[in-house]
């Protein structure tokens, strides 16, 4: 599995020290803004911890989840934690425009807590949109305004960047999304592989602090808007097993790998798993593997 970039690993691999100093703002998240030509032509392909919202007027190639497309005209590009992606330059001839921001930013403005719930941001949905002329220069003098925001003293400029932050969106939802990613041969394949994705991207459990979010196919089926029925006719389909089959075929994965890699009790790893009591683990465990948990640890010392 690929590695998870921080916020803070963002400014060490673009040199960007200043930005280091808004990370230390207590009580506010993390927002800040940034022309596009300051940072780096290819990124690494990974997930991000943060959401980021980008201008891009240049050509390249953007890999997104397990596809890919080529941006030869200006477009606006949404990505949230979840999916990885990485964008490849074609030249060094790259202007625009991006903003990067937390959860937390977005929790502390209650009008725009469930921006990151908006379709733009979905694990399902097209995150690119191509613009014409009139959209490039609207969505421009939002970034625009931003970068002098973020520089005023105005007191209450927060609030003001979630309000362009919000603006942005609405605007975006006006435009159609691209359609010419390379395409699956038909929709249960894409469903299946989404459903695949988003499955491997809840691991591994770094923390029992880090539990377990998605655990039944109804959350799966909410991240990737689709109704359950859909989707579990789709992964029956495409893998031959259930969805239930394949969340519980992952889990049991990520237990075996605890119980042999890490220090942490049965306990921890019960609840690092999503169980709200071990001895739901320990009966799932065995359920699905014939022994349990403590057996399986006390055959490896």
């Amino acid at each position: 599995m690929e590695s998870r970039e921080s916020i803070k690993g963002f400014y060490e691999r673009n040199a960007l020290n200043k930005g280091l100093q808004c990370l230390k703002t207590p009580g506010v998240g993390h927002f800040n803004v940034f022309e596009r030509e300051n940072c780096s032509s290819i990124t690494p392909y990974s997930r991000r911890d943060y959401y980021k919202i980008s201008l891009i007027i240049g050509k390249g190639k953007l890999h997104y989840a397990d596809k890919w497309i080529y941006v030869d005209k200006p477009a606006l590009l949404f990505s949230n934690p979840v999916i990885p992606y990485s964008w490849e330059a074609e030249n060094d001839d790259q202007k625009g425009w991006f903003c990067l921001f937390t959860d937390q930013f977005l929790q502390n403005g209650n009008r725009l807590g469930t921006l990151q719930d908006s379709q733009l941001f979905k694990v399902g949905g097209t995150p690119i949109f191509f613009i014409n002329e009139e959209q490039q220069k609207t969505i421009s003098d939002i970034f625009i305004k931003m970068m002098s925001e973020i520089q005023s003293d105005y007191l209450h400029k927060y609030d003001m960047l979630r309000a362009y932050l919000h603006l942005l969106v609405h605007e975006t939802m006006k435009i159609h999304p691209a359609e010419n990613f390379e395409h699956y041969q038909n929709a249960s394949q894409r469903v299946a592989s989404l459903f695949m994705e988003l499955l491997e991207r809840q691991f591994p459990i770094d923390s029992p602090e880090a539990y377990l979010k998605l655990k039944t196919p109804t959350d799966y089926a909410e991240n990737l808007s689709i109704h359950v029925n859909s989707l579990n006719r789709s992964v029956k389909e495409i893998t031959g097993k259930t969805t239930s089959q394949q969340i519980a075929s992952r889990i049991i994965q990520e237990a075996n790998a605890l119980l042999k890699h890490t220090d942490w009790n049965v306990s921890e790893i019960a609840y690092g798993l999503g169980f709200e009591e071990p001895a739901y683990f320990t009966n799932y465990f065995k359920k699905q593997t014939g022994t349990t948990p403590n057996a399986v640890r006390t055959h490896l010392v």
